[in-house]
């Protein structure tokens, strides 16, 4: 029996249970590579040696667009926000990619330098790494809301996302600057 109400949240429960399917199997997939695959046998320490710099970039670039789409929306330029929103994760998803094309032929990168310095570094990139958990699903969640109109829901999830997405995309920076100096 489909009384046309019980259908849409049907609908979205679906959507969530795959959304966190999803956002589960990239997370463990980025957990393998940086802790469990190793290192390959014969890596050239400078193969690939602009990423980190480029993956800050990118970082940068996605708080940008992050911001000026809430300013954007905040104004109602609803056009502007949902180019900033897209290019966001656009720019998102590279740096997604890049990552794993790095850490893959790279693995983990070590912070060797002692001190409160390297307090103050595990506790950004701790923070930043559970932030990481907690936003890629939920920006799914946004563009998925977004998609199929429900602007509701998609403003209750970008509540929470928004400042979330941002932690990450400005910690990334952090943390590459941090590296940098501390090599």
């Amino acid at each position: 029996m489909s009384d046309g109400i019980t259908s849409p949240d049907n609908s979205v429960r679906t959507a969530m249970i795959r959304i966190l399917a999803l956002s589960g199997v990239a997370i463990l997939f980025l957990v393998w590579i940086l802790y469990f695959k190793g290192k390959p046998e014969q890596t050239n320490p400078d193969a690939l040696a602009f990423l980190p710099a480029v993956n800050a970039s990118l970082n940068g670039l996605s708080a940008a667009c992050i911001l000026c789409g809430i300013a954007a929306i905040k104004t109602g330029r609803r056009k502007l926000h949902m180019g900033f929103m897209l290019t966001a994760i656009s720019v998102s998803a590279l740096f997604l990619v890049s990552y794993i094309v790095y850490h893959t032929i790279h693995g983990d990168t070590k912070f060797v330098t002692e001190g409160s310095i390297r307090y103050m570094y595990f506790g950004i990139l701790i923070s930043h790494i559970a932030c990481t958990v907690f936003t890629l699903p939920l920006i799914f969640s946004a563009v998925y809301f977004a998609a199929t109109k429900r602007f509701e829901l998609h403003k209750k999830v970008t509540k929470y996302l928004y400042p979330l997405w941002l932690y990450v995309s400005l910690t990334g920076v952090t943390i590459f600057f941090l590296l940098k100096a501390n090599s």
